[in-house]
């Protein structure tokens, strides 16, 4: 097939070289920005005068027509064309003639390129943006049901001191609202339209540049049409978010891959989000967990390459900005699926409460409480923190928890041991003391959790 461009050559493009130049096989997938941009800038050449009402109406015309063949199976996307807007040109002046080759008027393949890219990766944002705002739902009712199942926390991977799942989970909500945050200022910084940049240095034709953005839904024109053609800072930035979302993802993945094994027990995972072994009949694995863990290098990949593409890239448009988008659309796709399974495997995850209080206990997470309630009784802090040390690797020699030791026995260590020690160490009262903002205490968890309903609500979702 003829070039779109072959005016200038006297030789066909050997079909090595045509293939490794071509994007069709990767393009097509924003085939309906093309198509969506393409209207914009036709309305536009007619309101300028630049094309008759005739022909705008002809094209229209034809890009629906296209656009339905394609969306019903009649007309397939082939690498019989070099790219996607090779594809719907050649199909459109096959349809009405003449006139849709006044389509591409006042326009360069890099400003169309430009457009769908951005017109492409500002419906991503607003897709993944939704998934987390799904996703912050289920672990808000997670919260909701689990504000007195008390467990360890840790530092180092060692137990630390007692809090709830609700307070765990809470700092998981506060991860992935600064993501959408991320995600909401990309989109104020890229939601501008580079159509009419031109190749690289806008054009003859007198366009109207604001009226084409705002039929797209932009904020206004990009305000340099170097720039405009040459940025991809809005993918890089979203590639960048889209790291830490999944960097987020892992943590909290190796987090439930470690409370699932035999010697935590924290969590049974549903059979949907696991599998067996094809020898160990005993074998309930955390394969979503395991798996999400191991795309985030993926992600982080594509992220890289992207970086490393355009950090030698001098001005205007170089075909090596066509390597933004395998490993971009990869990269979304990932971690789309990713959030939702995630988000299905949390919505349907059991806790075994009784079993994480326990191992609260077992790991002397109330061994702070313990020397602030000898502190309480008039002994000094660095020698309550040795008295309640040396208690510690008694109990370890014995297999008992603080609370299990008699009164007598405490009072071994120091007598200021009364028997509210009890009630001082209890995982109760050792969690709900915590009442300063952000704590796992009852009252302040209940006010973290109204915020975190109060955002839900209030924050305003992209694009809307």
């Amino acid at each position: 097939m003829a070039q779109l461009w072959g005016g200038r050559f006297t030789k066909e493009t050997d079909k090595l070289v045509y293939a490794f130049n071509a994007s069709i096989g990767f393009d097509q997938k924003f085939f309906h920005e093309d198509v969506t941009g393409s209207r914009a800038h036709v309305k536009m050449l007619s309101k300028q005068g630049i094309l008759t009402e005739e022909e705008r109406d002809a094209i229209l015309k034809g890009l629906d027509s296209i656009e339905k063949d394609v969306d019903e199976g009649k007309l397939e996307i082939t690498d019989e064309y070099e790219d996607i807007h090779s594809f719907v040109e050649a199909n459109l002046i096959d349809r009405i003639g003449a006139a849709g080759k006044k389509l591409h008027t006042g326009r360069s393949r890099n400003d169309q390129v430009a457009l769908d890219m951005r017109l492409y990766t500002r419906a991503q944002v607003q897709e993944v943006d939704a998934l987390l705002k799904h996703f912050l739902e289920t672990i808000l009712k997670v919260m909701e049901e689990n504000k007195d199942t008390y467990m360890p926390g840790f530092t180092h991977l060692q137990k630390a001191q007692p809090i709830t799942l609700a307070h765990h989970f809470g700092a998981y909500f506060e991860m992935f609202k600064r993501d959408r945050l991320r995600l909401n200022d990309i989109h104020e910084r890229m939601n501008y339209c580079p159509l009419g940049s031109g190749a690289l240095a806008g054009t003859t034709y007198p366009l109207d540049r604001e009226y084409v953005a705002e039929e797209l839904d932009f904020y206004g024109p990009t305000a340099n049409s170097m720039d405009g053609v040459s940025d991809r800072d809005y993918l890089i930035e979203f590639l960048s978010a889209l790291s830490i979302i999944m960097m987020h993802l892992s943590r909290f993945s190796e987090e439930v891959i470690i409370w699932n094994s035999n010697e935590y027990g924290f969590v049974e995972i549903d059979d949907a989000y696991s599998t067996g072994s094809s020898i160990m009949p005993q074998k309930k694995n955390p394969d979503i967990a395991e798996l999400v863990r191991g795309k985030t290098g993926r992600v982080y990949g594509a992220l890289t390459s992207l970086l490393t593409t355009m950090k030698g890239i001098p001005l205007a448009y170089n075909k090596d900005m066509q390597e933004d988008k395998e490993l971009s659309f990869d990269a979304i796709d990932t971690v789309k699926g990713c959030i939702a399974l995630f988000d299905g495997m949390i919505a349907t995850m059991k806790f075994n409460k009784k079993v994480m209080a326990e191992s609260a206990m077992k790991g002397f997470t109330n061994a702070t409480d313990a020397a602030d309630y000898l502190v309480n009784k008039g002994v000094p802090f660095r020698d309550a923190h040795g008295i309640i040390g040396r208690i510690v690797v008694s109990c370890i020699e014995k297999g008992i928890s603080i609370d299990e030791m008699s009164l007598s026995e405490l009072k071994e260590f120091a007598p200021e041991f009364e028997n509210d020690i009890y009630e001082a160490i209890s995982l109760e009262t050792c969690v709900n003391k915590r009442l300063t903002t952000g704590a796992p205490g009852l009252e302040a968890i209940e006010e973290e959790i109204e915020a975190c309903k109060e955002y839900l609500i209030t924050y305003k979702e992209i694009g809307l």
